[in-house]
C-alpha cells in the first residue's frame, strides 16, 4: 500500500507542473479547473495552511528545509528526495473534499532531513474546511461556511468570512477583521484583534490582550491576564480580565466587565441595556449619558459630582437610587476601591 501510494505522489508531481524559479514561487501546484470542491480538508505537520476564495481554483504547495539550510542552498531534486522518502503527500479530490496533506512516515528518524510544506488553497467562496498544522500559521479569506481549524503555535488570520468559524491555537495571536455570525476562538496565550465584525462572538485567550473595534452582536472577551479594550461596540458586551485593566469607549450596548486588579474605565454613548462592573481593588471610571437608570455603586470610595433629578440614598462607600426616574440597572462594585461616575 506505501509503494502505491507514494507512485501515486510521484505521478501527480509530474503532471503538476513545477514553476520555473520553485525557489520564489511554489514548488508544485495543482489544477481544480472543473472540480466542484465544496470542502477542503488540509493537514501539515509544521507548515502554514491558507484558505481563499479565487477564480483561478487551485493548490500551491511550498517547502521549507527546517535544519537552518536555506532553501535556495537546496536543488529542486534534492527537495524532491526528502519528500519522497521521508513524507506520504496526499493532494487529490474525493468527491466534493478537496485533500491536501503532509505527514512524516512512521520511519522517519532523521530529522535534519525533515521540511516544513504549507499549502495555499484557492477555491470557489462557498466552502467548509477542515485544517490542522503542528505549529504553523493559519489564514482563511473570503468564504463562507463552516470553517474547523486548529494549530499548535502559530497565529490565525481571518478576513470576511461569514457562517461557523472555530479556530484554535496553542500560542499565537488571532486577528480577525469582517467576520460574522457564528465565531468561537481561543488561543492559550496570544493576543485577540477584532474589527468589524458580527454576530455571536466568544474570544478567548490565557494570557495575552484583546482588543474590539467595530463590533455588533453577543460578544464575549475574555483574557486570564491581558488587557482588554475596545470602541465602537454594539449589542451585549462581555468583557473579563483576571488581572489587566478593561478600558472601553463609544459603546452603544449592554456590558459586563471585571478584573480582578487592574482598574476599569468605561464610556457609554447610549445607554441602551444593564450596565454591571466589577473590581476586587482597582479603580471603576464611569461616563455614562444622563438618562434614567437604576443606580447602585459600592466602592470605598465613590464620585459622583452632581446628581440631578435623583432619588435615592447617598454616602460615601453605597450609592443606590434613581436617576430621571429610573430605567436601565447600573451596578458597579469596587471593593476596596473606588468608583468615579460621570454624567454627560
Amino acid at each position: 500500500m506505501k509503494k502505491t501510494l507514494l507512485m501515486a505522489v510521484l505521478s501527480m508531481a509530474a503532471t503538476m507542473g513545477f514553476t520555473q524559479d520553485w525557489k520564489k514561487e511554489p514548488f508544485m501546484v495543482k489544477s481544480l479547473s472543473g472540480q466542484n470542491i465544496q470542502h477542503v480538508h488540509a493537514e501539515t505537520s509544521g507548515g502554514n495552511l491558507t484558505v481563499q476564495s479565487g477564480s483561478d481554483a487551485r493548490v500551491e504547495v511550498y517547502v521549507q528545509p527546517n535544519n537552518y539550510k536555506s532553501v535556495t542552498g537546496m536543488s529542486r531534486s534534492e527537495i524532491q528526495a526528502r519528500l519522497d522518502e521521508y513524507y506520504d503527500l496526499d493532494l487529490s479530490v474525493s468527491g466534493q473534499t478537496l485533500n491536501a496533506v503532509a505527514k512524516p512516515k512512521k520511519n522517519m528518524s532523521n530529522w535534519n532531513k525533515s521540511v516544513s510544506v504549507s499549502f495555499v488553497v484557492y477555491v470557489s467562496s462557498n466552502v467548509s474546511t477542515h485544517l490542522r498544522t503542528s505549529g504553523g500559521n493559519i489564514g482563511l479569506f473570503g468564504l463562507t461556511g463552516k470553517q474547523d481549524f486548529t494549530t499548535s503555535g502559530g497565529n490565525l488570520n481571518l478576513e470576511r468570512l461569514k457562517g461557523t468559524i472555530k479556530g484554535r491555537t496553542s500560542g499565537g495571536n488571532i486577528n480577525l477583521k469582517e467576520v460574522s455570525d457564528n465565531i468561537d476562538l481561543t488561543t492559550s496565550g496570544g493576543n485577540i484583534t477584532a474589527e468589524n465584525c458580527n454576530g455571536n462572538i466568544e474570544l478567548t485567550t490565557s494570557g495575552g490582550s484583546v482588543s474590539l473595534t467595530g463590533l455588533n452582536g453577543d460578544i464575549e472577551a475574555t483574557t486570564s491576564g491581558g488587557n482588554v479594550k475596545g470602541t465602537g461596540i454594539r449589542g451585549s458586551l462581555g468583557a473579563h480580565t483576571s488581572g489587566g485593566n478593561v478600558r472601553m469607549e463609544d459603546l452603544r450596548c449592554a456590558i459586563e466587565a471585571s478584573t480582578s486588579g487592574g482598574n476599569i474605565d468605561v464610556e457609554i454613548t447610549e445607554l441602551t441595556g444593564a450596565v454591571r462592573l466589577t473590581n476586587s481593588s482597582g479603580s471603576i471610571d464611569l461616563s455614562i449619558p444622563n438618562k434614567g437608570m437604576d443606580l447602585d455603586l459600592r466602592a470605598s470610595k465613590i464620585k459622583t459630582g452632581n446628581l440631578s433629578n435623583f432619588s435615592g440614598n447617598v454616602e460615601e462607600d453605597e450609592v443606590r437610587g434613581k436617576v430621571n426616574g429610573g430605567g436601565p440597572s447600573v451596578t458597579a462594585r469596587a471593593g476596596s476601591g473606588r468608583i468615579s461616575l460621570s454624567l454627560k
